[in-house]
């Protein structure tokens, strides 16, 4: 029997092409599944081990030893406690392996067709996972296969002799596919398939990435490092932005990108179910990265928050859609594209806002600096848009301002520090008025409640009430934590429901 053992370890080892260590593993499970079957305990840990030097097997029980506490099944575990009663002196520990040597399965009928099935599925999973290590080790971002079948949940598409998994959400809207359909997708990852232990390759036809490797494919320059995709933004199947820099003075990388008479960016958008593509120029400068990235809408002029950072975009009238897009799809694609929130306005809007926030800062100084609308016009068309800057702008740059001498900038100044500080200390008092509620919600700090105490926000309701468009008009925050803030105040409206 040890014989025809390693002769058959051997035999099928070399008929599948797969390491006798797979062959003798799965003979052990055979060996072992038929050792519980006989003791008719199903649920009971048994090992075997095979000697491959001359095929000798060795059949065991084992019990896992596990604290008093923790001890939940009898037929795999045993207590510390109940090992050391048992066998005293012993140095086994929680978490390691008591075996007892049972008496070997004879290697019969059942255990023979056991065995072969489970070699059978033991090769099959070798041969599968020396595919996909084959496929992983060719280092391939881009795939071309056939589809197989199409599924509920997406399209399996075999790569040779690998099956890879399109899903639904990786595909582009709107693409159907047919058995036999040639596919060319990104390599996404590898996906653990349930708790089988077995592995899928998942493509991706959506993934920004596969616009970039395609014009990568497209433009050789590319590959030469002559040229460079800096950024991409997509609307799967619509349109999408790259922004290119050529890293050699004499290329045109958008013309290089676009081909003659358009050949190459077309040919990436027939690959994309007509995906319609912006080349633009890529700026390190914000500025000009965000005005190239809105083409083909001309810009006026912008204005760039760097605490926000947002970027106001002002535009003519009759730019003002094309600015935007349909759907708000070319902003959107911009912003994505640069990194920055473009808020998208004509001139006469961004003429009446800066007139309301002229008007906000004019006020301010009028009623905490004890100054004529005269003097407070001087301070807004200088610049100064704060009581912070009027008190700690150096003197001589205030000395610069014409009408001003160093009695009144002495004096502008201490009125702005007394002013500062007593908004300080009203800010502290309407702090005592905030419900502690409020006070503990998630991913709420000291500086959004001053904020929200100061407009009058100061229990939980209120909060709950407000919109995300409003709390980050009042305290400054972006979206994701103005989001995280109202769904946290909210919650108890919930819970009341339920």
């Amino acid at each position: 029997m040890s014989r025809e053992m390693l002769q058959l370890a051997e035999a099928l080892a070399s008929e599948k092409n797969v390491d006798t260590e797979v062959v003798f593993k799965a003979l052990e499970f055979a060996l072992s599944t038929a050792a519980k079957k006989k003791a008719d305990r199903e649920h009971m840990d048994v090992r075997v081990e095979i000697n491959r030097d001359n095929g000798e097997y060795r059949t065991f029980r084992r019990w896992l030893i596990v604290a008093d506490e923790d001890y939940t099944y009898p037929d795999v575990e045993k207590t510390i406690e109940e090992i050391q009663e048992e066998i005293p002196g012993t140095t086994i520990q929680i978490g390691e392996y008591y075996e007892e040597q049972l008496e070997n399965e004879g290697f019969g009928r059942q255990a023979a067709q056991t065995a072969k099935q489970i070699i059978l599925q033991r090769i099959r999973d070798a041969e599968r996972e020396q595919i996909l290590e084959d496929f992983l080790a060719r280092k391939e971002d881009i795939v071309m296969g056939v589809v197989k079948r199409v599924e509920r949940h997406g399209t399996i598409v075999e790569i040779g002799k690998l099956d890879a998994l399109l899903p639904r959400d990786q595909m582009i809207p709107r693409e159907n596919f047919r058995n036999g359909d040639r596919v060319r997708a990104l390599f996404l990852r590898v996906d653990e398939i349930g708790n089988t232990g077995r592995k899928q390759v998942v493509l991706s036809r959506t993934s920004r990435e596969f616009l970039v490797k395609l014009f990568e494919m497209e433009v050789p320059e590319i590959e030469d490092g002559l040229l460079e995709i800096k950024e991409a933004a997509r609307d799967p199947g619509q349109r999408a932005k790259i922004a290119v820099k050529a890293n050699d003075a004499r290329i045109d990388p958008q013309g290089t990108c676009i081909g003659v008479r358009g050949s190459r960016v077309n040919a990436v958008t027939n690959e994309l179910a007509g995906e319609r593509i912006d080349v633009v120029l890529w700026s390190p400068e914000t500025a000009q990265f965000v005005i190239n990235a809105l083409s083909p809408a001309e810009v006026s002029r912008i204005v760039i928050d760097e605490d926000k950072h947002a970027v106001d975009v002002i535009v003519a009238e009759d730019q003002l859609a094309l600015a935007i897009g349909r759907g708000g799809q070319n902003v959107r694609l911009a912003a994505d594209l640069t990194g920055w929130q473009l808020n998208i306005m004509t001139v006469a809007e961004a003429e009446e806002r800066n007139e309301a926030e002229n008007t906000a800062i004019r006020n301010l100084f009028i009623q905490h600096l004890n100054v004529d609308e005269e003097t407070a016009d001087v301070l807004v068309e200088e610049g100064f848009a704060t009581l912070e800057e009027v008190a700690y702008v150096p003197v001589s740059e205030m000395l610069e301002i014409e009408g001003f001498d160093e009695a009144i900038v002495e004096t502008l100044r201490n009125r702005a520090r007394d002013a500062i500080l007593t908004l300080a200390i009203a800010s502290e008092e309407k702090l005592e008025d905030v419900a502690e509620d409020m006070k503990t919600l998630d991913g709420i700090d000291q500086e959004m409640l001053r904020d929200l105490a100061q407009a009058g926000i100061t229990n939980r309701d209120d909060l709950a009430e407000l919109s995300v468009d409003e709390l980050i008009e009042i305290t400054g925050v972006s979206e994701e934590e103005a989001k995280k803030v109202i769904l946290a105040a909210r919650a108890h409206w919930f819970n009341e429901e339920n």
